[in-house]
């Protein structure tokens, strides 16, 4: 993508953000929202409102992402529980878990103010099945990305024009309850142990390095976007089953990565 692309986009999300006279940012401490509430905080006369989620599906590192770019940017940020491990239907863990997640969200984003709700929802969300965005729908929240016509690749690009290059080649990292399958429920020490699995193959493999643990009915696996050397994938292996083995879970061990895995779709629940 050239210049004249990524200042084109740029225009084009900050006439999208100007239209609105308030808003409110969801920000979940992935690129998406890290790079909305920066251009936005930055660019709008108005200081938007920052909301982040403090969940047990919420990765530590999507948090302490959040509040280091709230202290260095100054950001308005509150941070709140919405709710979701309250709600029967989401922890039963359906095939539109996403929807009882978000609607929780935006009830409790809601209560704070009265400013419109904005995601970090990009045009690439559109070709998926993305059970939140008809939540988002109902509750009026706007998609200030999918409406400048900006994917998340231009979205990478807007994030280095910022000088959000710390975080602009993170990997995409859905909620924690994604990585467990369809029908199992979702429970927090689940999520807990996701999130300090995962954490420790990211010291062995890199911070940039795709990995997805997967929790299935019959075990654990764990996904990785690129087979490491036989030495390192060896030593995955054996942390990965001695966090398994400590943790109470069986672990099945290591395949290829691929999106969405976890998700039985409606027809197979």
């Amino acid at each position: 993508m050239n210049e004249e692309d990524i200042r084109a986009a740029d225009q084009r999300l900050n006439a999208v953000l100007k239209a609105y006279p308030a808003l409110v940012i969801a920000v979940s401490g992935g690129i998406d929202s890290l790079t909305l509430a920066t251009i936005a905080h930055r660019q709008l006369p108005a200081a938007p409102l920052m909301v982040h989620a403090l969940s047990p599906a919420v990765p530590a590192a999507a948090t302490a992402r959040v509040q280091e770019l709230s202290a260095r940017e100054g950001w308005n940020l509150e941070e709140i529980e919405a709710g979701e491990f309250e709600d029967p239907d989401y922890r039963a863990n359906p095939y539109n878990r996403c929807y009882f997640c978000k609607s929780n969200l935006y009830r409790a984003i809601r209560t704070l103010s009265d400013d419109q709700i904005a995601s970090g929802a990009n045009l690439d969300d559109l070709s998926d099945y993305r059970p939140g965005l008809i939540a988002a729908s109902e509750q009026n929240v706007v998609h200030p990305f999918v409406e400048a016509r900006i994917n998340k690749a231009t979205i990478r690009e807007l994030a280095r024009r910022y000088h959000l290059d710390a975080y602009a080649d993170l990997p995409a990292q859905p909620c924690l309850a994604s990585r467990v399958e369809t029908g199992v429920p979702i429970r927090p020490h689940d999520m807990f142990f996701i999130d300090t699995l995962e954490n420790a193959l990211h010291r062995i493999l890199g911070e940039l390095a795709t990995i997805r643990v997967r929790v299935r009915l019959n075990g654990v696996f764990v996904e990785l976007g690129e087979v490491p050397d036989s030495k390192t994938n060896a030593g995955v292996c054996d942390r990965a089953r001695e966090i398994c083995q400590n943790a109470g879970y069986h672990f099945m061990g290591i395949t290829a990565y691929r999106q969405g895995s976890a998700f039985v779709n409606k027809a197979a629940v």
